[in-house]
């Protein structure tokens, strides 16, 4: 056997299976690309619509709505109650000077009395008033300036121990009597400023 004989033929290289692979590459570097144009297109394009106003966007911001809580003064007639003042200050015609002054500013005032035997002279104003009528001797407390205001004792520290139709009492003491007036306040608090029952007053309780 000749030595041409014994060497192995080889085989002929397949030109269209390389061709295809290389097209197959690029294809694929193809769509790639695309696909990379595409998605860059997408993300840069904008999705809101342009304003009416040639672009330009207003943002609307809501805030939350807080109720405002609102004072509302409540105004008490002056005749819707009727005052009567004793006289405990031993200032002689105190309390009609005191009844007059407050006749003369609306109020509807009983005929000052005096107070009872057993009541000592006092030096501080109080205004004493029935269950219910708070806010009536508040009114007139600030009237006087201010004084002090305290549930109606018992017995009734005037003379007789009578009230007659008031519900409130005004026990003039000396830091008031013979004094004038002062000036009209333009509010007046309708809260009183309430004297413990409890306490201990200059009153004799009996």
């Amino acid at each position: 056997m000749s030595q041409e004989q014994r060497r192995p033929r080889r085989e002929p290289v397949s030109r269209g299976s390389s061709i295809n692979s290389t097209m197959s590459i690029v294809v694929a570097v193809v769509a790639v690309l695309l696909g990379f144009l595409i998605l860059r297109d997408i993300r840069g394009g904008s999705t809101t619509a342009p304003a009416a106003d040639g672009g330009a966007t207003t943002d609307t911001v809501v805030t939350d709505t807080i109720p405002v809580e609102t004072t509302v003064a409540v105004t008490i007639p002056l005749t819707a109650f009727k005052i009567q003042v004793a006289n405990a200050s031993k200032v002689s015609g105190s309390a009609g000077q005191l009844t007059t002054e407050l006749q003369g500013r609306g109020y509807i005032v009983q005929p000052a009395v005096n107070t009872s035997e057993t009541t000592p002279k006092q030096t501080t104003t109080v205004v004493y008033y029935l269950p219910g009528s708070e806010g009536q001797a508040a009114l007139v407390a600030a009237e006087l300036g201010g004084v002090a205001t305290a549930i109606m004792p018992a017995p009734i520290p005037t003379e007789g121990g009578k009230l007659g139709e008031a519900s409130v009492l005004i026990l003039l003491g000396t830091d008031v009597a013979g004094k004038p007036l002062a000036s009209p306040v333009p509010t007046v608090p309708v809260a009183p400023a309430v004297v413990d029952p409890n306490a201990p007053t200059t009153v004799p309780g009996g």
